[in-house]
């Protein structure tokens, strides 16, 4: 009786039991890419709680001439120090509670411990058009920047470079670097990287809205679709045995019955003998 050959008998060779093997390895090491790239996803998706709504002294957190940290970012900070009445600016093309308007920032003289003083961007309130802006600039230009105050608000990363005309006040991003090249009074220690949004709108203007940096979790779905697709290539390897294991099974059928029909040709051509 003739052997009946199948895709299974084929598959349970020892050739083909080797490359299952070599298959089940390639696909375990897709399915870890897979499982990394959720990790990945949700390791960028993690948020780390802070306090960043306790008040803390400015030095604490940032050190001047050095990048904002992500332990400064949004922080709620306090410092000591003068005013300096000649270095206020205008800011504009700045949002607040979702209206186009201008910020006041002032030149804030920080006090470190050694007895030196830190440059320090202070926006210290909002108005809707620059008229208003300009007036309350003014008012505050002619104040005395000799009595040490303290200040309060949130610590942000200074915004990139600008295109405008800084040398004549012409300002539209947050950069200390800007203020620091207007600024007529210097800072022994230099400026810090960041600015503050005053915690206190001063006279004549809005309080800028500065809210608590938001908490919601964003999944990566970049990450998830490459975990997807490290799956598709886990199924693929698998797929991929299968396929050469059926093949191989369909050439051996069809040598099969080309040798039983090159067989029955030459039966049948064989000569009759005669009795």
């Amino acid at each position: 009786m003739t052997e009946v050959v199948t895709v299974w008998t084929v598959a349970r060779r020892p050739r083909w039991i080797a490359a299952l093997a070599l298959a089940l390895v390639v696909a375990a090491g897709f399915a870890g890419l897979s499982q990394w790239q959720l990790a990945r996803a949700v390791a960028t998706g993690t948020v780390i709680e802070r306090n960043t709504e306790t008040s803390v002294p400015v030095e604490d957190v940032a050190k001047p001439q050095a990048p904002v940290t992500s332990r400064a970012n949004a922080q709620v900070v306090t410092a000591t120090g003068r005013w300096n009445a000649g270095d206020y600016s205008l800011v504009s093309n700045r949002l607040n509670r979702g209206v186009m308007g201008y910020w006041v920032v002032g030149h804030f003289s920080a006090g470190l411990d050694s007895g030196t003083t830190a440059g320090l961007a202070v926006a210290v309130g909002w108005s809707v058009d620059r008229a208003g802006a300009t007036s309350a600039l003014k008012a505050l230009g002619k104040e005395a920047s000799l009595a040490v105050v303290p200040i309060e608000g949130r610590y942000i990363p200074a915004e990139g470079p600008q295109d405008s005309d800084f040398e004549h006040g012409k300002l539209s991003t947050m950069t200390p670097g800007a203020f620091l090249n207007t600024w007529k009074t210097p800072d022994s220690a230099g400026v810090y990287g960041g600015y503050l949004t005053s915690a206190v709108a001063a006279p004549g203007l809005t309080r800028i809205d500065s809210p608590k940096p938001s908490s919601d979790v964003e999944v990566n779905l970049l990450n998830i679709f490459y975990a997807v697709e490290w799956v598709v290539f886990a199924g693929f390897a698998i797929f991929l045995w299968y396929r050469l294991v059926r093949d191989a099974w369909e050439r051996e059928q069809e040598e099969a019955a080309e040798a039983s029909a090159a067989e029955g040709t030459a039966a049948g051509a064989q000569p009759a003998h005669v009795n």
